[in-house]
């Protein structure tokens, strides 16, 4: 890192907060500060839904999950518009219609109060997981830069992120946003262009991509189904919409940036804005991690990408074991890089034989090099017990770090922080509000003037960000970031999901039903994931808890019959 990288890395944060905190300022009612005033636009919706959903986790890991297993990840993200089109229509128009802060206050009316209450601690269970998962990526990386201890790291940009979103609330969220994904945006396609431009001068794109198809990186649709297969067309289509449409239909951190619209209409075409180019990007982010793929094909990689731990192994007894494995290493990748040479020219002369005599050396290769980066690990876990030795979130930080030109590693890594910055703020929006208004205003008297929930939801921001800083340290045991969001994320979403389906679509079931429905389909849910990890894919949790709630709901109702249920 240069000083020019320092200066546009913290230029470019401290210029987004200080415009969020000053064009905020302001927020003196609890309805600005949980609402925004209600005036944003469409385009501005559909940005800050984006903004929200794209974390640092997205920018550090995603390219790192196409390195490892390829394109199929995109797979995940398929059910996302069919979702933005059952919400627009459905969902709603029932917010609007009776002006609620959170989406758990309809609950209420349409149950009763523990209902409304359980949804609600699902929610902020769920979220302040998510806020520490989603806050630890930037300190990891400002841990690996510095070599900085992450409990700092972690704790310097919690501050950075309260400041702003205790000044503003949701009014702040929403106008930093749009320059947050101007950042990420550009950052993240001049990472794209860096990784292109940095390959032979033999190698042109169409080679880059043929190469990688070759490889097997260009999976983007697999149509095999297996329960244990985490993403392929059925569970994006299937289960990914039970996902997202629990996500972005009940998910506070989200409700909150589309019942800011300035009406039904904004609000709807925002979400459809969201819909249409959500995959693109993560197209375009997934592109990105393949070719830093076939970058690595013609530069050699580490044996480890996260370098401080690497270095801090090789001073234990270990470190003269881990420089052999060093060694083998490099003569390994000698050997694969021959294969991926012989494929280039088989490629250019179509020569189809050669490219498959190409590929068995490469691959008999690439098994070789696994079982010593294997080794590697062990010997690191040896070395330094209780290190996470994962470095999959590492690929493309440690690409970044050591092959882009100054000024633009300060660009990359102010677009993980934005990115970081962006969806955190939005997830203690949510919890802030959530907790004011679902558990808060339920306790304290219903008289109690506006100032008083603008504090105390002021209050529960800095609770929320203290606790995020806490639950942060959970994500360092992750096997990838990106996957481990989307499974603390399923473990909840089903359920919550099938409370409000039945609260919208099955109107005869009433309070009780749903309510121990509910208890029993998150019991069953975390079963699986205990008992079943390996044998069911995360992503169809949400399709189990969701079905659990609304057959076992019926069933109950029919049990218990017309009875009074309040």
């Amino acid at each position: 890192m240069s000083t020019l990288d320092w200066l546009v890395l913290f230029g470019t944060l401290t210029f987004i907060v200080l415009y969020g905190t000053w064009k905020s300022r302001g927020s003196r009612n609890v309805e600005s500060f949980l609402k925004g005033d209600q005036q944003l636009k469409w385009w501005m919706i559909g940005v800050s839904i984006m903004a929200t959903q794209a974390s640092a986790v997205t920018f550090l890991s995603t390219p790192g999950q196409a390195i490892e297993d390829g394109m199929r990840f995109i797979q995940f993200y398929f059910g996302l518009p069919l979702a933005m089109v059952i919400i627009s229509v459905t969902m709603l128009p029932i917010y609007y219609k009776l002006k609620v802060y959170t989406a758990y206050e309809y609950l209420e009316t349409r149950f009763d109060l523990k209902t409304r209450t359980l949804a609600a601690i699902l929610f902020l269970i769920l979220r302040g997981l998510s806020a520490g998962i989603t806050l630890f990526a930037p300190a990891l990386v400002l841990s690996t830069i510095l070599g900085w201890n992450i409990f700092f790291t972690t704790l310097l940009i919690g501050l950075l992120v309260i400041i702003y979103t205790v000044s503003g609330g949701s009014k702040a969220v929403s106008i930093t946003q749009r320059y947050q994904m101007t950042v990420i945006l550009g950052g993240m396609a001049l990472a794209g262009i860096m990784a292109f431009t940095l390959l032979p001068s033999d190698i042109s794109f169409f080679d880059s991509v043929r190469i990688a198809g070759e490889l097997g990186k260009l999976n983007i649709v697999t149509t095999d189904f297996r329960w244990s297969d985490r993403y392929n067309i059925w569970s994006g289509l299937l289960a990914s919409t039970f996902l997202f449409l629990s996500y972005f239909g009940t998910d506070q951190s989200q409700v909150a940036r589309y019942l800011g619209g300035k009406s039904l209409t904004e609000s709807r075409m925002g979400l459809i804005f969201n819909g249409l180019l959500k995959i693109p990007m993560q197209f375009i982010i997934l592109f990105i991690g393949v070719l830093v793929f076939v970058f690595y094909l013609f530069n050699q990689p580490p044996v480890f990408h996260n370098q401080v731990l690497l270095a801090q192994a090789k001073k234990a007894q270990t470190g003269t074991e881990i420089n052999l494995l060093e060694n083998q290493f490099s003569k390994t990748y000698e050997t694969k890089r021959v294969a991926v040479q012989q494929l280039v020219k088989g490629i250019h002369e179509g020569d189809k034989k050669e490219i498959k005599d190409a590929k068995n050396l490469y691959f008999k290769s690439k098994h070789i090099e696994d079982s010593i980066k294997k080794k590697t690990r062990e010997a690191i876990a040896t070395a330094i017990p209780g290190a996470k030795t994962q470095d999959r979130d590492y690929i493309f930080l440690n690409f970044v770090l050591n092959y882009l030109p100054h000024g633009a590693i300060g660009l990359l890594l102010a677009v993980m922080f934005s990115a970081a910055m962006s969806s955190m703020s939005s997830e203690l929006s949510a919890l802030a509000s959530t907790t004011t208004i679902d558990v808060y205003k339920r306790i304290v008297k219903e008289d109690a003037v506006s100032s008083q929930y603008l504090v105390s939801s002021k209050w529960f921001t800095v609770m929320w960000a203290s606790l995020a800083m806490g639950f942060a340290m959970l994500a360092n045991f992750a096997e990838n970031l990106i996957q481990f969001v989307n499974i603390v994320g399923s473990l909840f979403y089903g359920t919550i999901l099938g409370i409000f389906l039945v609260a919208f679509y099955i109107k005869h079931v009433k309070s009780n039903a749903v309510f121990w429905a509910a208890l029993l389909a998150e019991s069953v849910v975390l079963s699986c994931y205990f008992y079943f990890y390996e044998e069911i894919a995360f992503l169809y949790y949400n399709i189990i808890g969701c079905g659990v709630v609304v057959i076992l709901s019926v069933f109950f109702q029919g049990f218990w019959g017309t009875a009074k249920d309040n």
